[in-house]
């Protein structure tokens, strides 16, 4: 529910009404212990409100769902709402340009009716806000900010600003800081980001082919690093999907500077013709690509979630599926406690900590995957080259072997999701 102004006190207060903090909300809300908690999110923007992409359809920008962040959406009670406006990702097609080696993952193989979605971020934004503004339990103040913030016994004390009304002062007991990799509140809390520059840059797009995509997604590995190219619904007659292409630095400026035809003809040159001609390529955006982590996760009171807490190269999918499952655990934990009337300690740096142990292992072995596979797919030398042949050969002909890497494609890796089903709902 929307607020003007905030109460004096919350149990919890989350900073950022995007994808993950929302998300973490909205968990929080479908979780029955959590009935009698005081939740309050606040995000600088009114939440929904993002009519970019409506005036520019074709280069609507989209969101990669695996399966099993679709499993958290279902129990965030989101997934009815999201489902009729994803696109199924059926098969993914992994190969690497001038080499024979190739992989065709398939979702029958695994018995679900998608290896995962893609969303565009204008209905995804929508179902989240429009959950958040529907709940009863969670005040929800968009446009609202967190001027300051300061530690106090009972967890934190901080500044509220909400538009041009006077500063408030309220407590809780926890602080969620979910705003995003470029965080001012960690700014202003001197939780330092370890930045890993990878020298590259992802070139996002929307482009259109001559033949229909049925559902495949498709990560090609060339000579300026990986592509991947993601199913999106046709539009006025255009067969769309979504590039996402990794440059080098140093080519980023004559990729950008290209005309759209030479830039079709560039993409073509690389891709291929798996489905036919290029037809469309929509407007181009550029951002680093860093692995960046937190110094610290957790203070007395503070804990973070998603892109503050640790951004990922996108070539492996796994940033989103990471934070969503960290999202689910906190939320978890927190209903544990309240069960068993121990809601007090909910911000206490001991509990905290075991939040962090809990998400250790699978933090550190999806960051570890991630870049492992950035750097094993950006590399040109001849003998790593080989390598990549040989590992996709031997994964389209050795079954555990693709079963498994199917299994971290849809963000499986969550030892508590067992066997799979075709059913949506």
């Amino acid at each position: 529910m929307l607020i003007n102004s905030p109460e004096t006190h919350y149990d919890i207060v989350i900073a950022g009404g995007g994808l993950v903090g929302g998300s973490f909300a909205l968990l929080l809300d479908a979780l029955p212990a959590m009935r009698n908690l005081r939740i309050l999110l606040v995000d600088n923007a009114a939440l929904g409100n993002d009519a970019s992409d409506a005036s520019k359809p074709f280069d609507a920008r989209s969101t990669a769902i695996s399966w099993g962040s679709r499993q958290i959406f279902l129990q965030a009670g989101l997934w009815d709402q999201l489902y009729p406006g994803l696109t199924a990702i059926t098969d993914i097609h992994v190969s690497d340009k001038g080499h024979v080696g190739a992989a065709r993952l398939r979702s029958d193989a695994m018995n679900v009716e998608a290896l995962g979605y893609v969303a565009e971020n204008t209905h995804l934004n929508q179902v989240i806000a429009s959950g958040l503004l529907n709940s009863k339990q969670i005040a929800v103040l968009a446009p609202g900010s967190i001027v300051s913030v300061k530690p106090v016994p009972e967890g934190v004390s901080l500044i509220m600003a909400a538009g041009s009304q006077t500063e408030t002062r309220i407590t809780s007991r926890l602080l969620v800081i979910a705003d995003g990799g470029r965080s001012t509140l960690c700014e202003q809390l001197g939780i330092t980001l370890t930045r890993k520059p990878y020298g590259q840059h992802a070139l996002i797009s929307n482009i259109s082919f001559e033949k229909p995509h049925q559902g495949c997604a498709f990560e090609r590995f060339t000579d300026t690093g990986p592509l991947a190219v993601l199913p999106l619904p046709d539009l006025d007659g255009e067969h769309r999907a979504a590039l996402v292409w990794t440059l080098t630095d140093d080519q980023v400026a004559e990729t950008m500077a290209l005309s759209d035809e030479a830039f079709l003809a560039a993409l073509q040159q690389r891709f291929g013709y798996r489905l036919g001609k290029l037809n469309r390529v929509g407007e181009r955006v550029l951002y680093p690509l860093n692995l960046t982590l937190a110094s610290e996760q957790i203070r007395p009171g503070i804990v973070l979630l998603g892109n503050v807490a640790h951004t990922l190269h996108p070539v492996a999918g796994q940033g989103l599926n990471l934070a969503l499952r960290d999202a689910r655990e906190l939320a978890e934990m927190m209903a544990e406690a309240v069960a068993a009337e121990q809601a007090a300690s909910i911000g206490n740096y001991s509990w905290l900590q075991q939040y962090v142990q809990r998400q250790q292992r699978d933090q550190q072995q999806t960051v570890v995957f991630s870049d492992q596979v950035t750097r094993l797919f950006s590399n040109n030398s001849p003998l790593l080259a080989l390598g990549r042949n040989i590992g996709l050969l031997g994964m389209d002909l050795v079954p555990p072997a693709k079963r498994w890497f199917s299994r971290q494609a849809m963000g499986m890796t969550d030892r508590r999701i067992g066997p799979v089903s075709r059913r949506h709902q």
